[in-house]
């Protein structure tokens, strides 16, 4: 009974917390500037979807077109690097022990307890010449996520016995051929994991990119939620618009992909 009565609590608090705010941002960008004015909980009296949806898309000369594109691009670019670099380095720090193991897993770890350094990343960029630029911002992005990405592939690399790595050395196999050939294939699960988990955070990340980017040319999809706020005035109904069509592709990647996020989560828990 007590277990019933567990998850019954669980669905409720799950309709609260998720169901019902998603519900309210439907509704509101349904709504006319009036209504929506009011920020109530209720069905729009004249629905103008089409109107704030066209609205929205035209908003500052197509803004959002171009703020998609960036954020598509952003999130590939740094995604790819993340997969390529995180499986690389967990491979290697998995599978080898030398006297600078310890120190880089103390690396690893500081970049998910640290927070970011905001300033000396700018003043880096400056130097590098790439501060405002997308490539300078597909790095920072890399940076930033690269830590628990190593974290993932570590523990699920730790499952895969080191008869494989070698087999394929005896068989003539080497280093790049031996994790491309052999290792990567079996990390497909966990690869999954990693590319929509870190493709939903970049894709939703706000700070990195106003920090890092500025400017229209270089919005990402989380900026254009300035297009409809100012000082004296907010339109609401155009504003919930721009957030149920960003929140759109996030969503159904978890929704489509849900259990494979879970199965790469969990895959390294236990070792075999």
């Amino acid at each position: 009974m007590y277990r019933y009565g567990a998850g019954a609590l669980a669905i409720v608090v799950s309709v609260v917390v998720f169901i019902v705010p998603f519900a309210f941002i439907v509704l509101v960008a349904a709504m006319d500037a009036r209504q929506a004015g009011e920020f109530s909980f209720a069905w729009p009296r004249e629905p103008q979807v089409w109107q704030n949806l066209t609205d929205v898309v035209a908003a500052r000369d197509y803004l959002l077109i171009i703020a998609f594109i960036n954020s598509i691009v952003l999130t590939v670019a740094s995604v790819t690097f993340m997969v390529v670099l995180g499986s690389m380095v967990a491979f290697v720090l998995q599978r080898r022990t030398t006297r600078f193991t310890g120190f880089i897993n103390f690396l690893v770890l500081a970049g998910l307890i640290m927070p970011p350094a905001i300033v000396p990343t700018i003043w880096v960029l400056q130097r590098l010449g790439l501060f405002g630029t997308m490539p300078g911002l597909i790095l920072v992005e890399v940076a930033f996520g690269l830590s628990f990405t190593i974290l993932l592939f570590r523990a699920f690399i730790s499952t895969i016995p080191r008869e494989l790595d070698e087999a394929a050395v005896l068989d003539g196999a080497g280093p790049l051929r031996l994790f491309f050939r052999v290792i990567l294939p079996l990390l497909r699960p966990v690869l999954v994991t990693v590319v929509l988990v870190q493709s939903v955070n970049v894709f939703n990340d706000f700070q990195t990119p106003l920090y890092f980017l500025p400017g229209d040319a270089g919005a990402t999809v989380q900026l254009t939620l300035f297009n409809f706020q100012s000082q004296n005035l907010s339109s609401y109904n155009l504003l919930f618009m721009d957030i149920l069509l960003i929140t759109i592709p996030p969503l159904v990647l978890y929704l489509f992909f849900n259990r494979q996020i879970v199965a790469g989560m969990t895959a390294g828990a236990v070792k075999g």
